[in-house]
């Protein structure tokens, strides 16, 4: 069990502020983080909180999963590791001169 864990389904109006006062009802809470559209700031609806222990970590999954956010039953679980992405990037025309 890691201390990091995912949570989904939050309302936009969430903010760190309410992530952070839900969650230190199971213990302390190291960090909470909304991850933001790039382009616009906007919430993208989910985001990380750290918990102090693997207990508390298991004790914020235990009593939140599932539980209503403003109208949302709010997603909690244990984080996963983050997937490298593959580099090859965009654009261009592909094959080399045609001629």
């Amino acid at each position: 069990m890691g201390r990091k864990l995912y949570v989904g389904n939050l309302p936009y109006s969430a903010t760190e502020q309410d992530l952070l006062d839900k969650f230190s009802a199971s213990g302390t809470v190291e960090s909470a983080k909304l991850i933001a559209d790039r382009d616009t700031g906007r919430s993208k609806g989910f985001g990380f909180v750290e918990m102090a222990s693997d207990a508390e970590a298991q004790a914020a999954i235990d009593a939140l999963n599932g539980t209503d956010y403003d109208g949302r039953p709010m997603t909690v679980n244990e984080a996963r590791p983050q997937q490298k992405r593959s580099g090859g990037g965009g654009g261009g025309y592909g094959g080399g001169n045609r001629w």
